[in-house]
């Protein structure tokens, strides 16, 4: 199927009448590094963002997509009288080979794993992540990241990163029971 180029779309005016979400989903597969591609890029986000406010200048997104395993059970926890939050850790494999050539057979095949802390919050999700989700189930987490501080035990300012899932999608039940 033949797909429009993306300053085409940008051209039309097609894509004030769309969302951001289904702007960025034209650009795969597009090259956006082209410098006209760019130029009617930063033109959209400046006129769609005036037309906001006098404050915001231009948008900005803070969105996270992940697919893993559970590390660990869920645990629920409330801190001071504020809303339960569940949290569990999901790991996230990238692999790659090394050696002379990548195309061809040859080389060793290497893996890196990234745990990712994941916080709940919604309360329905929460309630059900909580009761279903269990170590070694496949999950897809949308969410935002988040970068806190807190002091530990010996009094030592500690920073932490968070992903804070607004949407989890189970894709294996394996490990997935409820709990008694």
């Amino acid at each position: 199927m033949w797909r429009r180029p993306a300053w085409q779309f940008l051209r039309t005016g097609l894509l004030r009448r769309c969302s951001w979400a289904f702007f960025s989903s034209l650009l795969l597969g597009h090259d956006i590094c082209q410098p006209q591609v760019l130029h009617q890029l930063r033109q959209f986000v400046r006129h769609e963002s005036d037309t906001v406010g006098s404050l915001v200048l231009e948008r900005s997104m803070n969105r996270v997509q992940l697919l893993g395993r559970v590390g660990q059970d869920p645990v629920m926890r409330q801190v001071d009288g504020r809303n339960p939050v569940t949290i569990f850790s999901l790991a996230t494999n990238e692999m790659w080979r090394t050696g002379e050539s990548e195309v061809t057979q040859g080389g060793d095949i290497s893996q890196k794993t990234t745990w990712h802390r994941i916080s709940v919050f919604r309360p329905g999700l929460r309630d059900v992540t909580y009761q279903y989700v269990k170590k070694g189930a496949r999950l897809y987490v949308e969410g935002k990241i988040d970068y806190g501080e807190y002091t530990d035990k010996n009094n030592v300012r500690r920073q932490a990163t968070t992903i804070i899932a607004d949407n989890v999608i189970f894709l294996s039940d394996g490990g997935m029971k409820e709990k008694a």
